[in-house]
């Protein structure tokens, strides 16, 4: 609920002011006017003093704690008991910290009488779009217990596929920030102590031992300049990602990557069959369907062409045919999408294209990790072959000299 400040009239004239509680202005004024005929002014009064953040809330409600959400949701409407009931016994069992503010302040005006999907939609700016939209759809056509179980189902195995991708490129990555420690400790502590002893032979050292030493040198000189270097591009990538533009643009870039860019198709097409299955199970239209997934979709470039689709798809167009015009969707989905519509069978269909779609993606995943893993070692092998190889020659070269 929000409070409003306001200046009135009564009816023989009198000015009048006053605060007063409301959802929106909308429901001020109209609460105003059952006492006051003239509402001459409605400010929103902002809270006073310093806003508390607390740095242990997410920075958005995770798939895992949505899927749990949803199933409690299920259960306790499915047991008989009345929406406000179950907002506030949820909220007071929920262990996540954003969830559990939202869902607080969604009790309050769900007390007051407004729907969940309403009260999502005003409380719950880190709520996927999908959620709060499956909602929406149950209410409007009384199967809200149906829509949760599909949003069940769907956050639950989106949370499987997440972490199994994060699984699975665990062990890569630990293995290359271990190389760039030991390989920086090796130039910066080991090469130097070397390099006196080489300098102190007199002779003129050869090329890969060179090479190495002014590597070594460079490290310890310009480390720096190369932290603040790696900074100031993270820093203007990331500003620039966030960007409309930037957006449109990483997103075509990382579809067309070699062995990257199909994982990124397939996640995509995933996505897409996926959600599209759980709003049309939702009893949303197929316009409002694209159009919402056209907001949710991790490539922008692939959301820009289906938000182009929506208004043809309000004209009666079918969605086979506006889904030929995005061309980074694979043509097996645009086909099933045709046939869904055809037998009359969208969503089942979408259904079982998204699960295909999911496997593809784990198996494209292994694939690139499979190539990743001897990739990272060969690299190894050969820089730790060209510091042996260059700190080998020269004491090699000295043991000849003094005859060992």
């Amino acid at each position: 609920m929000t409070t409003y400040k306001y200046r009135a009239q009564t009816g023989d004239g009198s000015a009048v002011t006053g605060v007063i509680e409301a959802y929106d202005e909308y429901e001020a004024v109209d609460q105003l006017r059952r006492t006051y005929p003239i509402v001459e002014q409605l400010q929103p009064i902002k809270a006073k003093g310093r806003i508390n953040i607390d740095l242990n809330e997410p920075l958005w409600v995770e798939d895992k704690t949505l899927s749990l959400v949803a199933s409690q949701f299920a259960i306790m409407l499915r047991a008989g008991l009345p929406m406000s009931r179950v907002v506030e016994l949820i909220a007071n069992q929920t262990t996540d910290r954003l969830m559990k503010r939202i869902l607080t302040a969604c009790a309050a005006d769900v007390n007051a009488g407004y729907s969940l999907a309403r009260s999502l939609e005003k409380n719950g700016q880190k709520v996927p779009a999908v959620f709060i939209e499956s909602v929406r759809a149950g209410e409007e056509s009384g199967t809200l217990e149906e829509s949760f179980e599909n949003l069940k189902a769907y956050y639950e195995k989106s949370h499987r596929i997440r972490e199994k991708v994060k699984s699975a490129l665990t062990y890569p990555i630990i293995v290359v920030i271990l190389a760039i420690v030991v390989v920086a400790i090796v130039m910066v502590v080991l090469v130097p102590v070397m390099t006196g002893l080489f300098e102190s032979m007199g002779t003129e050292l050869p090329l890969p031992t060179r090479i190495l030493i002014g590597i070594s040198h460079f490290l310890q000189r310009g480390w720096p300049f190369i932290l603040v270097g790696v900074a100031v591009i993270g820093i203007a990538g990331f500003a620039y990602g966030r960007t409309p533009e930037g957006q449109l643009n990483y997103s075509k870039l990382r579809l067309h990557l070699p062995v990257l860019g199909r994982i990124a198709q397939m996640n995509t097409a995933a996505q897409t069959a996926n959600t599209m299955a759980t709003l049309l199970g939702a009893g949303l239209p197929v316009n409002r369907v694209v159009d919402i997934i056209a907001r949710v979709l991790d490539m922008r470039s692939v959301a820009a062409d289906m938000d182009r689709c929506v208004p043809r798809l309000e004209t009666g167009e079918a969605l086979g045919s506006v889904l030929e015009d995005v061309p980074d969707l694979p043509e097996m989905l645009v086909e099933m999408a045709k046939v869904g519509e055809e037998s009359g069978s969208l969503e089942n269909t979408m259904r079982t294209i998204g699960e295909f779609y999911d496997e593809e993606a784990l198996r494209a995943s292994d694939r690139a990790l499979s190539m990743l893993e001897p990739a990272i070692t060969v690299i190894l092998g050969v820089f730790v072959a060209f510091i042996v190889i260059a700190i080998y020659i020269p004491m090699f070269t000295m043991y000849q000299g003094i005859g060992i």
